[in-house]
Parts: structure tokens; sequence; C-alpha cells
């Protein structure tokens, strides 16, 4: 009796191991559907997380994709702009004297890209007034690889040759600027001008024909304004040319025009220097008419280069003309 009830509860043991062993291979091989979804959650939202701030990044043009093109609309426009605002705040700074200043505005407007002809010669013009020629050059040169039809440029390498004192290369300079003026004018520039500019060219260089050829073309120019040193610079031509009376005559035009700017001076040093250039323009006729022979003349040049000495309070210049005019007692 007692093995019968061992035996059946072997047999129940065994029914329940039968009946659990099933469910606890089932529970091995199936998964949950709630981690399922957490993995899929989690994914959507990681997705839309990375599509934010792509979004964001592309409307404010700060992509970081290194491989992205250099020519996005967004950022070309950006820097133009800014490049654009630098150009005029230099132009601003370089009328005020901030030379330092321009040059920095300049160089980044330059660095920012897309440099403009313009941009190049303004920041060379900046370096030439604080005397750091070599990168003036080189910024005029940069100019005129952009355009070479650009007179500014030709003429603002000129004008630094002229300093540099290679004034062959600054008369072929000034032989281009009127060629690109004639070519594609510039409203900044006036050819009276650079006529003027190559006659001083060819003065110094002792080419008095051409020099005498170039004021004089200078002068029968109807645009822009005359200068006094255009008639006193052909005077001189003309003296080493043995012409003493045109030079004379040029001498005098240059006084009257002084005469007449002086009236429109709008200052004392302004003024001293104007009739400081009257009064050697005065003693230079002196000197011409005196080898012409004409004595009186020549004391009537004195006596006016004596008056504004005077006025001027110049010592030095009172006693240099009492003494010419003694000597022609």
């Amino acid at each position: 009796m007692k093995k019968n009830t061992t035996n059946k509860k072997q047999v129940v043991k065994k029914n329940a191991r039968a009946v659990i062993a099933p469910k606890t291979a089932n529970a091995k091989q199936s998964f949950s559907p709630w981690s399922l979804s957490i993995y899929v959650y989690w994914f959507i939202i990681l997705f839309f997380i990375a599509a934010t701030f792509y979004i964001l990044g592309r409307s404010h043009g700060t992509c970081t994709d290194v491989n992205a093109p250099a020519n996005n609309v967004e950022i070309t426009e950006e820097a133009l702009l800014q490049a654009s605002d630098y150009y005029e705040n230099a132009k601003v700074k370089l009328v005020a004297g901030n030379i330092s200043e321009a040059i920095s505005d300049l160089t980044t407007a330059i660095d920012a890209g897309n440099a403009t002809v313009e941009m190049y010669i303004l920041r060379g013009e900046a370096y030439m007034q604080s005397a750091n020629y070599r990168e003036a050059l080189s910024d005029f040169n940069s100019a005129i690889e952009m355009d070479q039809v650009n007179a500014i440029a030709y003429y603002d390498r000129a004008l630094l040759n002229m300093r540099l004192e290679d004034y062959a290369t600054a008369l072929s300079d000034i032989n281009n600027a009127l060629a690109a003026q004639t070519a594609k004018p510039s409203a900044v520039l006036q050819v009276r001008d650079l006529y003027a500019k190559r006659g001083q060219l060819n003065l110094w260089l002792k080419n008095w024909e051409g020099a005498v050829a170039d004021y004089t073309n200078s002068l029968a120019r109807p645009d822009g304004v005359v200068s006094p040193s255009v008639y006193a610079e052909r005077a001189e031509a003309y003296t080493q040319l043995g012409n003493y009376a045109d030079a004379i005559n040029d001498y005098a035009s240059a006084i009257r025009v002084i005469s007449e700017q002086i009236q429109g001076a709008t200052s004392a040093a302004e003024r001293e220097s104007l009739s400081g250039n009257a009064m050697s323009y005065f003693e230079k006729s002196a000197a011409l008419n005196l080898a012409l022979g004409n004595t009186d003349a020549a004391r009537s040049d004195l006596d006016s280069a004596y008056t504004i000495a005077v006025a001027l309070v110049d010592n030095t210049s009172m006693s240099r003309i009492q003494n010419l005019i003694a000597e022609l007692q």
C-alpha cells in the first residue's frame, strides 16, 4: 500500500515536470513586445533630434560638413555683405586719417573672399600713405591683374613709382592710364591731370619738348581745374629750352591762378602756401627778365616778391630780395 502511494507521488512529480518544462522552454525562445517598442521609440526620438539640428544648422548657414559645397548661396551673400561693409568703413577711416584701421578693415574685406579691384586699389593707396611701398605695389599689381583697363590702378602705381624714383616705369604706367581712361573712362580721374602728371615725369627725365607738349595738352582740356603748378612747370621746361619769353608768360599765368585761388582759400595755412609759391614765381620771372635785359620788369617782379615776403613776415626772403633789388640800382 505504501509502495503504491510512492509510485503515485512519483507519477505526479513526473507529470508536473512534463507540464512545467514546455512553458520554461517557450519563455526562453520568445521576447517581450514592450522591450521591442522601447527600441523603436528611442530610434524615432534620436532621428528627430538629428533632423532638428540639421534643419537649424541649414537655416543659420552653419553647416559643419567639411565636404559641403563652398559656394553656399546664403553664406556667400552674407560674406559679400560683410566685405562691402568693411570696405565702406575703410573709406571713411581713410578720409579721417585712420590709416592703420582702414588697412585692417580692407584686409578683412579682401580675406573674406570675392575681393574687388576697388578694395585692392584703396588698400594700396592706404599702404602708400603709410610708406609701406612694397605692399602698396603688390595691391596695385593685383588690381591691374584683375582689370587691365583700370586707369586708377595704373595712375596710382605711377605715383608710387615716382616716389620710388623709378621714373621710366612711372611714365609707362601713365601711358597705360591714359589708354585705359580712353577705353573705359573713370569719373574719378581727369585727362587734364594725367597729361599734367606725364608732363612732370618728362620734366624730371629732362625731356623738355615732351614736357611742354604734355603741359600744353593738360591746359587745353576743358575738364577739371587748372593748377598753377602746370604753368610753372611748363615755364621751367621753356627755360631749359631757352624760350624765356614764354616762360615769363607762364609764370604770370601761374600767379594769376594763385590770386584767384587765394580768394577761395579756407585756411591761413593754405593762403600762406599759395603766397609763398607766388613769391617764388615772381623771383624766377625777375631772373628771366633780367636775362632778357628787361631791367624794369625784373625790378617790378622783385618788388612784388618783396611785398609778399613782408606779408608773410619771411625775414630770410625779405633780406634776399632786398639785396637783389639793390643790385639793380
